[in-house]
């Protein structure tokens, strides 16, 4: 018994090693050159979960501030967090420049630095997936969540174009040993699991994101420089085998492009979810 205990321990994912390496690919390239194109998104998200003026939300993991913004334009109290400066300050400077009053701090998505219940909203858009200790960030969000209020996310699914987008990655560049998919939260398991518990309800309505690019190549050089997994993954790579990943990539994206005319439309599926937090 002890001895499968120690075992156990010492398979456990380093999360905190995990973490910091995940810091620096989000620090690289320059994400709000994706990120600002999924602003609809952090819109929807806010009319389904249908925020009222003067409540509280708390974005986390988020990113270049998508979701942030769309709450801060509906006169909600927004805090904005995530565990990379510079994507704070990216979204910093979106929401000065809409003059818009937002909080923004630097915080680690598995350890909230926010007292029990204290949000009447807690949001998400393809943010918090990413946490390597899913359990960990999920308990997270409803622990900083009042009882009443709502946890609103949007996440990949496993078969939709950026879940596969992952898999095609995951074969070149390994991810950490122990660490599942973040498109395990684009899953009902997933969310049944981890807040069902404590959900008085959950909302999920399966939902598309069109990516819109001039080309192929187009969105293949925009992901390649400038979004953190595809960047750091092609700079882990020999030549030979970047020219194979961007080859697979390419096929992918011919393979679910709706255009004709040599650009690119490429649905990508998302689950956007509303929970509501018991009251008790």
């Amino acid at each position: 018994m002890n001895t499968n205990l120690s075992t156990q321990v010492l398979d456990a994912p380093d999360f905190d090693a995990i973490k910091q390496k995940q810091q620096a690919m989000w620090a690289s390239g320059n994400y709000s050159k994706v990120g600002s194109t999924l602003q609809i998104t952090g819109e929807s998200l806010c009319e389904a979960m249908d925020v009222s003026s003067g409540e509280s939300v708390l974005d986390v993991a988020a990113g270049n501030g998508n979701v942030t913004l769309a709450a801060a334009r509906r006169y909600c109290r927004v805090t904005s967090t995530d565990y990379v400066q510079e994507l704070l300050d990216q979204g910093r400077a979106r929401a000065d420049a809409d003059g818009l009053l937002v909080d923004y701090q630097q915080a680690d998505a598995e350890k909230l630095p926010f007292a029990n219940t204290y949000f009447d909203n807690v949001v998400s858009t393809f943010g918090v997936m990413f946490a390597p200790n899913q359990a960990q960030a999920a308990a997270e969000m409803l622990r900083v969540c009042r009882p009443g209020g709502k946890i609103g996310l949007a996440n990949w699914t496993p078969d939709g174009f950026i879940g596969r987008l992952f898999k095609i990655v995951g074969r070149y560049v390994s991810p950490p040993a122990g660490v599942q998919s973040p498109a395990a939260w684009g899953t009902q398991e997933f969310l049944q699991k981890h807040f069902g518990h404590s959900a008085g309800d959950i909302t999920v309505t399966t939902k598309s994101y069109v990516f819109r690019y001039l080309s192929s190549e187009h969105w293949l050089d925009i992901f390649r420089n400038y979004y953190g997994p595809v960047h750091k993954a092609f700079n882990a790579l020999s030549s030979e085998q970047q020219h194979a990943l961007a080859q697979d990539i390419t096929q992918l994206i011919n393979e679910l492009n709706l255009a004709k005319d040599g650009s690119v439309k490429v649905p990508s599926t998302y689950l956007e979810v509303v929970i509501t937090k018991k009251r008790s």
